[in-house]
């Protein structure tokens, strides 16, 4: 299983600001996009 780092950084972010808007300012990526990579690394991990 090769899983992505942007992804990972997406969910740290996530966990770090406890709020999907405050991971994406941090990330300077929308939202959408944040809900997105969470999504891909659930179905990558089963």
């Amino acid at each position: 299983m090769k899983i992505n780092l942007h992804l990972l950084r997406i969910f740290y972010a996530v966990t770090e600001n406890q709020n999907f808007s405050r991971a994406a300012e941090a990330l300077f990526i929308s939202q959408p996009a944040v809900s997105k990579g969470v999504r891909e690394l659930e179905h990558q991990l089963g």
